[in-house]
């Protein structure tokens, strides 16, 4: 069994965008015709008891606090999370691990850039690192996810590199080539697969695709330069490590043939007009088989 919460589907700055008074972040405050919604992250587990968040959004306590799954219950102090893994080293993937700083124990996952990246900037030292190790991801390699008593999760996790860039604080630095990552976790028969950045849809994702019971994937603009279009930012999608999802190469037309799986769009960007629920974009999107991310929606993959 796997099972999954969404804790947050918007991509950085959440939906409304604080300062933002563009017609969908209007929409969205008016309380119709667009649900507002976190920064992108979900939880998984594998027995409805123990759970693995995965990128900690800016809006974690917020998110744990909406979710009865991860409030913890009996002695004074603890929580059912038992590990986060990081898909990036992105500002809003990183900064709710200042939420959890409370001397928790947990494991804390990630690339060796991103790995890197949270070294090199001694406000997360905060974790105590005697108390939430920091275990770098192996890429390509089928990993079993432990809980912090040692005892297995029932899940398998296995990280792999998909096309990205470095986080724009870390830009001049350069990108490595595990700057951005996927990941796919199985309980032995299902698949589920996050992918919430990519640059570029390659064959080999496709591929991995295929095999999936369940993939979240990058839904953060709808256009490539949809954000320029507005008047929001000089940048494209592309400038900022996102393909789009009505682009020729975006998910939509890169994994029509994958049938298998069940498609959700996450990491949506307050620009998008999937966003909106009577929009002609999210009725395409809709007929093409995809399902826009809500906070708060829960999806269980059970082994027959």
């Amino acid at each position: 069994m796997i099972d999954v919460i969404v804790l947050g589907a918007a991509a950085g700055g959440g939906f409304p965008q604080w300062n933002s008074a563009a017609p969908g972040c209007l929409t969205a405050r008016s309380g119709q015709g667009a649900k507002p919604r976190t920064q992108a992250s979900i939880a998984v587990s594998g027995d409805g008891e123990r759970w693995f968040v995965i990128n900690a959004a800016p809006d974690l306590r917020q998110q744990i606090l909406s979710t009865p799954a991860l409030q913890h219950r009996g002695s004074l102090r603890g929580t059912p999370i038992q590990g986060v893994i990081l898909t990036c080293g992105e500002i809003d993937a990183i900064t709710g691990l200042l939420t959890l700083r409370e001397r928790e124990p947990f494991t804390l996952m990630g690339s060796d850039s991103t790995l890197d990246q949270l070294a090199a900037n001694p406000v997360f030292d905060a974790l105590d690192r005697n108390i939430v190790p920091r275990v770098p991801l192996i890429l390509d390699t089928p990993t079993p996810l432990v809980c912090k008593d040692g005892t297995p999760s029932g899940l398998t996790l296995t990280a792999f590199a998909v096309p990205g860039k470095a986080p724009l604080y870390a830009e001049a630095s350069g990108s490595r080539p595990d700057e951005t990552l996927g990941l796919s976790i199985s309980d032995g028969r299902r698949v589920m697969m996050f992918v919430p950045g990519c640059a570029h849809i390659t064959p080999e994702l496709v591929e991995r695709a295929t095999r999936a019971d369940l993939l979240f994937f990058d839904g953060t603009l709808w256009r490539d330069d949809e954000m320029i279009r507005a008047g929001l930012s000089p940048k494209t999608g592309q400038r900022m490590g996102h393909v789009s999802v009505n682009d020729a190469g975006g998910p939509v037309e890169a994994f029509t043939s994958c049938v298998k799986p069940r498609k959700v769009l996450i990491h949506i960007n307050n620009s998008n007009p999937i966003l909106l629920e009577d929009s002609p974009e999210r009725s395409a999107v809709e007929r093409a088989g995809w399902t826009v991310a809500e906070d708060g929606m829960n999806f269980r993959l059970e082994t027959p």
